[in-house]
C-alpha cells in the first residue's frame, strides 16, 4: 500500500494503492452463481413490472374517462348545492386558511397552506475516484480521496470516511428542518381533504430581506439565517436556515394574490373528498391555476400515458439486462470450460510425447 496526503486551502486529498488478489475457484463459482441468480430474478421481475403496469394504465384510463363523463361544475363556490351531494365536482378558486403559519424562532409568519424550514450544515464531504491497472504482473487499484466542506441538508457520517482524522463532522444538527401544514384549507365554502392538501406542493423561496436578526447569535445574510460567527467564512458545524412556502392563502403586497387552484373531487357536504369510480380507482385531482374540467382530464391522460411508457421502457430494460447478464455468464462458463479442455488435451499430448 502506498499513500500520500496534501492540503490546499479547504480541499484535502490523499491516494491509496492496493494490490488485488486473484480470485480462486470457489470465489469465481460463487460469483457466477450469484450473477446467474441476479440475472434470472431481474428477468422475472421485468415480466411482473410490464404486466402490472398495463393493468394500472388501463384502470387509470378507464377511471379518467368515467370521471370526464360525470363531472359537474357548481354555479358558485360560495354555497354548497345539495343536488351535487355525492357527485364529482369541478371547483376553481383561491386557497384560504384559518390562521398564519409561523416559525417564531426566526420571526417568520405567512398566510399559506405550507411553510417549510430548510436547514443545512457545513460539513466535510468525501469524494472517491478509482482506477484499476496492472503493474509487475499484479492487479492494483488506485483510489483517490478528496475532502471538501459543503452545505448539506443531511448529516454526512464522517466515521465512514477513509480518513476521518481532520475531517470529523458533528453527529447532529442544532436546528432541524420541518414543514408546517395548515389544518384547514378552503376554496370558497368547501374544505379540502388531507389528500388534496398534500397535493399543494408549489413551493417558492421566501424572501427574508425585510426580517431582522431574531437573536444575537443568528445572522441574516440574503435569504438565509446563519448560526455562524462569520457567514462569509463558515466553519464545519455551522448551520444556515432558509424558508419556502406553498399555496399562498391571502393577498399579500409583497408575495402577490392568493394562489388559485382547480380541484376535481367528490362533494360530501362542504368537504371535497376522493371519488370512487366503477373501475375501482379513485379520483382526487388538484391542478394549479384556473383550468377547465376537460383540460384537467386531458393532462391526467397525458400523465398516465407518459408514466405507462416510462414503466414499459423500465420493464424492457430490466428484461434486456437480465438476459444479457445470463448470456454473458453462460458464455464465460463455456469459454472457461473450452480453455480447460484444451489444457487437458495439451497435457495429455505432452505426457504421451514424454513417454515415447
Amino acid at each position: 500500500m502506498a499513500a500520500n496526503y496534501s492540503n490546499t486551502s479547504n480541499r484535502r486529498e490523499h491516494v491509496k494503492v492496493t494490490t488485488n488478489s486473484q480470485p480462486g475457484f470457489l470465489e469465481r463459482l460463487s460469483e457466477t452463481s450469484g450473477g446467474m441468480f441476479v440475472g434470472l430474478v431481474t428477468f422475472l421481475l421485468s415480466f411482473y413490472l410490464i404486466f402490472t403496469n398495463e393493468g394500472r394504465a388501463l384502470k387509470t384510463a378507464t377511471a379518467l374517462a368515467e370521471g370526464l363523463s360525470l363531472v359537474v361544475s357548481p354555479d358558485s363556490i360560495h354555497s354548497v348545492a345539495p343536488e351535487n351531494e355525492g357527485r364529482l365536482v369541478h371547483i376553481i378558486g383561491a386557497l384560504r386558511t384559518s390562521k398564519l403559519l409561523s416559525d417564531p424562532n426566526y420571526g417568520v409568519h405567512i398566510p399559506a397552506v405550507k411553510l417549510r424550514r430548510h436547514v443545512e450544515m457545513y460539513q466535510w464531504v468525501e469524494t472517491e475516484e478509482s482506477r484499476d491497472y496492472t503493474e509487475d504482473g499484479q492487479a492494483k487499484t488506485e483510489r483517490k480521496y478528496s475532502y471538501n466542506p459543503e452545505w448539506r441538508s443531511e448529516i454526512v457520517n464522517s466515521r465512514n470516511f477513509d480518513r476521518e482524522i481532520g475531517h470529523k463532522n458533528p453527529s447532529a444538527m442544532a436546528v432541524e428542518s420541518f414543514t408546517a401544514t395548515a389544518p384547514f384549507v378552503q376554496i370558497g365554502r368547501f374544505f379540502l381533504s388531507a389528500g388534496l392538501i398534500d397535493k399543494v406542493d408549489n413551493f417558492k423561496p421566501l424572501s427574508l430581506s425585510k426580517l431582522e436578526d431574531p437573536h444575537v447569535d443568528i445572522i441574516r445574510r440574503g435569504d438565509y439565517f446563519y448560526h455562524s460567527e462569520n457567514p462569509k467564512y463558515p466553519e464545519v458545524g455551522d448551520v444556515r436556515v432558509s424558508f419556502s412556502y406553498a399555496g399562498l392563502s391571502s393577498d399579500d403586497p409583497d408575495l402577490g394574490p392568493a394562489h388559485v387552484v382547480t380541484v376535481i373531487a367528490r362533494q360530501r357536504g362542504d368537504q371535497l373528498v376522493p371519488y370512487s369510480t366503477k373501475s375501482g380507482d379513485t379520483l382526487l385531482l388538484l391542478h394549479h391555476g384556473d383550468v377547465s374540467a376537460e383540460e384537467v382530464f386531458l393532462r391526467e391522460q397525458k400523465s398516465n400515458s407518459m408514466k405507462t411508457w416510462g414503466l414499459r421502457a423500465a420493464g424492457w430494460m430490466a428484461m434486456f439486462m437480465g438476459l444479457n447478464l445470463m448470456t454473458r455468464i453462460l458464455y464465460t462458463l463455456g469459454h472457461q470450460e473450452a480453455h480447460l479442455a484444451s489444457r487437458r488435451t495439451w497435457s495429455r499430448q505432452l505426457l504421451h510425447d514424454n513417454t515415447q
